[in-house]
């Protein structure tokens, strides 16, 4: 493969992966880079050809034991070459001795499952415009109030995003509910959070990720509320079919299943609060 490299990604790369995830129609938000950026600066790879970007792939880290695949791209015209595979097994080794996770497309699951990852759940996306259900926002059960995620004390968000990710994540997560853009609420009681919830705008309907809820009425609260922020009411929600309550809620307010994925992961699958995860953060980053 002469005139083949891999390096990490520059900002201007990263504006180039999230480009290349849209032409796969995965419809990233459009400032997701930016928080992918402070997760693990060094986790986003690039092979230039002749020193032209022909393919990426992700292996971001987190704390001491987990890891996490995305992007895996190569661009069309360089396909079935060779270059995806290096970049996958620089990827790998990236995060090696560390029990590994991904999303994967329908039609890369059989490699994956070469690769030694094993399926956990599916994430099936959910689009449409809750909104025009005509069921208004409304407050849920007595005591819970819906407020700006910005106005809750930052520690006791990242303690409850610890119950639905394996490590802790902190950076990535502070920029992830604070960007310029992106509507962040929090469900809160007597003082302790009960439900999380962003949108973002993206190329197509805005993202909902993530969806946290202690109960379905919680859950359906806050995605009203942040589909009132976007400029036409329609979202998508990535929602794993481990909880299907969830995908009955989502189905009962309008939403139709349109893309899937699968959880895989290399191990034994963390231990996660599948009952309050309505909507996985990212397909990229976990």
């Amino acid at each position: 493969m002469t005139g083949f490299e891999i390096n990490g990604a520059s900002a201007a790369d990263m504006a180039l992966l999230r480009d290349w995830a849209d032409e796969e129609g995965w419809n990233p938000g459009d400032s997701d880079r930016f928080a992918f950026s402070v997760a693990d600066p060094g986790g986003f790879l690039v092979g230039r050809l002749h020193g032209e970007p022909v393919a990426c792939i992700s292996a971001v880290r987190y704390g001491d034991g987990f890891g996490f695949i995305g992007f895996y791209i190569a661009r069309p015209d360089v396909r079935g070459q060779g270059y995806g595979i290096r970049l996958w097994r620089a990827g790998m080794e990236r995060l090696h001795g560390r029990l590994v996770g991904l999303d994967g497309v329908v039609e890369q699951q059989d490699n994956y499952r070469k690769s030694g990852f094993r399926s956990a759940w599916n994430n099936v996306r959910h689009e449409g415009a809750p909104l025009a259900t005509g069921q208004p926002p409304r407050e849920t059960a007595t005591g819970v109030r819906i407020v700006d995620a910005a106005t809750v004390p930052f520690g006791q968000l990242a303690a409850y995003d610890r119950r639905f990710f394996p490590e802790p994540r902190d950076a990535f997560l502070a920029a992830w509910v604070g960007l310029p853009g992106r509507t962040a609420l929090a469900a809160v009681r007597d003082g302790r959070v009960e439900g999380l919830g962003v949108v973002r705008p993206g190329s197509g309907a805005s993202r909902i990720g993530p969806l946290y809820a202690a109960d379905p009425e919680v859950a359906a609260a806050l995605l009203l509320r942040l589909a009132e922020r976007t400029p036409d009411g329609t979202v998508a929600v990535d929602v794993p079919d481990a909880h299907p309550r969830a995908a009955a809620l989502l189905g009962g307010l309008g939403l139709t299943p349109t893309f899937e994925t699968a959880r895989m992961y290399t191990g034994q699958e963390p231990d996660l609060d599948l009952t309050g995860m309505y909507g996985v953060t990212s397909l990229e980053l976990g």
